[in-house]
């Protein structure tokens, strides 16, 4: 495979200048930092509800029954 840009860059530091890039990275906790959570069935109904429209739809409103003509009593 292929080596990336940055891997290159750090094996031609550590060649050259003797300095190693890893080193200098801050040191990560053993355990994950991620909080995970399964989607509630709110979160779950509401994405079904949501999935398939358009929020640029400006049509799909339909108001004519919003206007009420006044009828003469």
């Amino acid at each position: 495979m292929a080596k990336s840009r940055a891997k290159r860059k750090r094996e031609h530091l550590l060649r050259n200048s003797g300095r190693d890039a890893l080193l200098s990275r801050g040191s990560s906790p053993s355990f994950s930092t991620h909080e995970r959570m399964t989607k509630s069935k709110k979160d779950i109904l509401n994405k079904r509800k949501h999935k398939h429209k358009n929020p640029y739809d400006h049509n799909a409103f339909d108001d004519r029954d919003f206007f009420m003509t006044e009828t003469a009593a």
